[in-house]
Formats: C-alpha cells, structure tokens, sequence
C-alpha cells in the first residue's frame, strides 16, 4: 500500500517544506521509495531539494494537461527520493481548476496510474486551503500537520481539521490524521513547552513525540539545494528528522483505520 501524505497548514512559516524535504530524504534513507510532491507555487521544495530554475514538465502539467507522471517525476541527489516538481505556473491552476471537469481529483487520478511505485508520498500543501489543497487531501490516506512552536499556534488549526471533514464527507472518506508535528522548538522558550503541553493536552496520541527543533542548518540547508541529511547529517535538525522518519514509519505500519473520523 502506498501512504499518501498531505502536509498540510494554512499558515505560513510553520515547516511544512521543511519538513517534506527532509521527511523525504530521512524516509528514502530508511529504504523507503519516496515521491516529494510540489503542491505549492511558490516552488520552495522544488529549490530546496536541488532544482533551479524549476523545471517542465512538473505539478501543474500533470493537473492541467493531462502530462503522466512518468513524464514530469524526477529522481534527486537522494537514491530513492523523487520529486514532482513545480513551478510558478501552478499559481494560475487555483483559477484555471475551478471550471475543470471532477477538479478535486485531478491529483488523485494521477496517483492511480501507478498506485504502487512509492511507498511513501509526501505533499507539500500550499499555505491555503483552496483547490491545490483540496487536491492534495482528496488524494492522501493521511494528513501530516506542521505546528510552529508559537503564542498562534493553533489558531487556524480548527479550519483546517473542518475543512478536513468535510473533505472526508464528500470527497474521500478513507482520509485520516496520521499526525501533528511540533516544530520550531526552542527549548530556552518557555512558551515553547507551554504549547508543546496545549497541543498534547489536546491531541494526545495523535502528536509526534519527535519535535523539530529551532535549528540554524535546517534553515540553511534549502539555500543549498540539500536535504539537512546531505548537508549537516549530524546536527539536531538531521537527528530529528531521522527520528521523525522511524517513527512515522511506526505509525503508518499500526495507522487508523481508513476512514477513522477526525474527531477534534
């Protein structure tokens, strides 16, 4: 079974490439074959991962014109990590989805061409909840939720979780979430464990016990067009995203069952 991973967050600056670069590369190093999809268009995992300028065929070819993804797929400098990059087109498919025939599931009828070449893909969501978004959700098994360490962290969070449910009604019931990650972390800042407790409080399980730390190298690394693993392997942020990576690994092999609600 491929796990489909929507990373998800309508708030910006929160880690969400951050974390599907660095997922990606930790999962791939773990055996794991990996798709590193571009959702959003501003192209920052498309950079981050290696690729400037952003190339074409990519995301939106394959939402818009039908391109296959063996077509648009790339490999990376990470043995078993691919990408489906994008460009700065894609902003154009937001407007250009909303008359397309069945333009929620573009993304998912793409998938179905190959439904086993990945075991694990990763979705790096806009920080929106419009139609890349819904695309993204209507094609996963999970959501993966970035949460910054911070005063509003979950301020916005209930949006997302409805905006979830409904696409759960409507669109794709065997959606779940696979988890909430705490990112951010600095462990000098009171309010950081303040929230970290909110969060857990709340959510319980449903959170990650890896926690993304404030790292200098993590945000370095895109600059570069590396994964934190090619970068810096032994700094806390690599450290992190390898423990992050076992233990979805964990998760996913005892994960809800499909179509379990999200009940928060």
């Amino acid at each position: 079974m491929t796990h489909i991973l929507a990373i998800v967050n309508q708030k910006g600056g929160v880690g969400k490439t951050t974390t599907s670069v660095n997922l990606g590369s930790a999962l791939a190093r773990l055996g794991q074959r990996v798709l590193l999809v571009d959702l959003d268009p501003q192209a920052n995992a498309t950079g981050a991962i290696g690729f400037q300028p952003p190339p074409q065929p990519g995301v939106y070819e394959v939402l818009m014109q039908d391109v296959g993804l063996d077509d648009a797929v790339m490999p990376t400098e990470v043995a078993g990590l691919e990408v489906l990059p994008a460009h700065p087109d894609l902003a154009g498919a937001e407007v250009e989805l909303v008359p397309a025939i069945a333009r929620e599931q573009r993304l998912r009828q793409a998938f179905a061409e190959q439904p086993e070449r990945w075991d694990v893909v990763l979705i790096d969501c806009p920080p929106s909840l419009g139609l890349l978004t819904v695309n993204a959700l209507t094609a996963a098994t999970g959501i993966l939720v970035p949460l910054q360490c911070e005063y509003f962290a979950l301020e916005g969070l209930g949006r997302l979780l409805e905006t979830v449910r409904l696409v759960q009604g409507s669109l794709n019931p065997a959606l779940s979430l696979t988890g909430i990650l705490l990112t951010m972390f600095d462990a000098r800042n009171n309010i950081c464990h303040q929230v970290a407790e909110e969060v857990t409080g709340h959510f319980h399980w449903d959170v990650f016990e890896s926690v993304i730390p404030r790292n200098v190298r993590l945000s370095e690394a895109p600059s570069f067009g590396r994964p934190i693993d090619l970068y810096d392997p032994e700094c806390r942020g690599a450290q992190s995203y390898a423990d992050l990576a076992r233990e979805l690994l964990n998760r996913l092999t005892g994960a809800p069952a499909p179509g379990e609600a999200i009940n928060h």
